[in-house]
């Protein structure tokens, strides 16, 4: 094993493999969370098991529910059992789920299958997000986060050509059944996708961490000053000990806001854009455009987090993004509007992200995906009312009202990690483990 601190090739190839693989598995994540709202305005149009603008907004929040059980619960019980066996579960349970509202034959069983897609697609980002952190070189955390969330908005591309190419010719069943293939990947995980080594160190389980070691050459982290938390509630607990309360409240209320906007955004945006008179092909281009603006947000925030800090870039990209879901409430030239939509996409979908990347990186490695989990959980609340509340507006009559109050969440969740960066930066000393993880922000 070696002694160097410089990585070596080998330790490379590992963290390359980790997140090749975690980037993979939230790829088919964001393909399954993206497709019911690729193919919405087909079920509005159709009246496919007689959907209303108001009853779609609580499907969507039937799958935005599951992520908030999911997130709840997944992650504290990854860092009990381990991320590698969480995140196979995650990947088979939203495969199958997918494939029970390719078959539904009612508006409950496909509501049904949507929350316990969400159950999967909930415990799965966490997971995945606390595995990557773990194998991240040095100093690169958030750029390693962002990374890797690329995936999700990879599977939000994916999802607007699946629904382009197959549910006019084929139907709208077919996406669904696109979205149980990633079963075929969970040999692959369970066969390659190595364990936390923090994990295993944190468990116990140190014959095991070291022969991963020195399989790949690298160095096997140091025990954890404390024991792994007795329970989940002690985990749990963790997170308000010490003056950490207000922090963890801060980054819970961001993230509800956040998730508001996210997927309030997501649900709607093709439908809003046909409702603004757009046929389906371009209001599926604008779902392509935020998406790819995602992708590029991501790399940028991570690399911009890095040397800024991610509480910072945080806040300024909500701002940023609050202003762009606003502007898309205003008439403009058709090319306008596609520049408007990758922006808003660019800043949207990074600034979220960057809670988790703080929050990552503020925790120390036992207690990781709770923290992680909890603040997605508490964000999925978010997630929930967001569908719903695009629903009730555009039932109402009131679409362009629902990108105004989407924005005025953007404005909300900017207030929130602003205030939580300015406690950061103020916050008292700290030492060990947690020190250097606050310093590698």
């Amino acid at each position: 094993m070696s002694s160097s601190p410089a990585p070596s090739a080998r330790g490379s190839r590992l963290a390359l493999l980790v997140v090749g693989l975690c980037w993979l598995a939230v790829l088919f994540d964001g393909l399954d969370m993206f497709i019911y709202g690729s193919v919405l305005p087909h079920l509005l149009a159709t009246k496919t098991f007689g959907l209303t603008p108001d009853r779609a907004g609580d499907l969507g929040s039937y799958a935005t529910f599951g992520m908030l059980v999911g997130a709840l619960t997944v992650g504290t019980v990854a860092d009990r059992i381990g991320r590698k066996r969480l995140m196979i579960a995650c990947v088979t349970l939203f495969s199958l789920a997918s494939g029970v509202c390719a078959t539904a034959d009612s508006v409950a069983v496909f509501g049904l299958g949507r929350t316990l897609a969400g159950v999967g697609l909930g415990g799965l980002l966490p997971t995945a997000i606390s595995m990557v952190s773990d194998y991240a070189r040095g100093g690169r955390g958030a750029l390693t986060i962002g990374l890797l969330m690329t995936a999700h908005h990879a599977g939000g591309i994916l999802s607007a050509y699946v629904a382009k190419w197959l549910v006019e010719p084929v139907g709208w069943r077919s996406a669904f059944w696109v979205c149980v293939l990633p079963l075929l990947f969970v040999p692959v995980l369970a066969k390659v996708l190595p364990e936390s080594l923090s994990f295993l160190v944190a468990k116990g389980r140190t014959e095991q961490a070291r022969a991963l070691a020195d399989r790949y050459d690298v160095e096997l982290p140091a025990a954890a000053d404390r024991k792994m938390p007795a329970d989940r509630w002690d985990a749990l607990l963790n997170l308000f000990r010490g003056g950490e309360w207000l922090q963890t409240l801060l980054y819970w209320l961001a993230s509800f806001g956040g998730l508001l906007l996210v997927y309030g955004v997501a649900t709607w945006l093709p439908t809003l854009m046909r409702g603004e008179g757009y046929n389906l092909g371009s209001a599926l281009t604008f779902v392509v455009l935020f998406n790819l603006g995602g992708i590029v947000g991501m790399l940028v925030a991570g690399r911009a987090a890095d040397g800024f800090g991610a509480p910072r870039i945080s806040a300024v990209w909500f701002a940023l993004a609050a202003a762009g879901v606003f502007l898309l409430s205003i008439h403009m030239p058709l090319g306008v509007t596609f520049l408007v939509v990758f922006l808003t996409g660019v800043f949207l979908n990074s600034a979220q992200t960057m809670i988790y990347a703080t929050v990552s990186i503020r925790s120390t490695p036992d207690n990781r995906a709770t923290a992680v989990g909890w603040t997605s959980g508490m964000g999925r609340f978010g997630a929930v009312f967001g569908p719903w509340l695009g629903g009730q507006l555009l039932a109402a009559g009131n679409g362009d009202w629902g990108f105004t109050a989407f924005a005025l969440a953007g404005v909300s969740s900017m207030v929130f990690i602003g205030l939580a960066a300015l406690r950061s930066a103020r916050g008292p000393e700290r030492s060990g483990v947690e020190q250097q993880l606050v310093a590698a922000r």
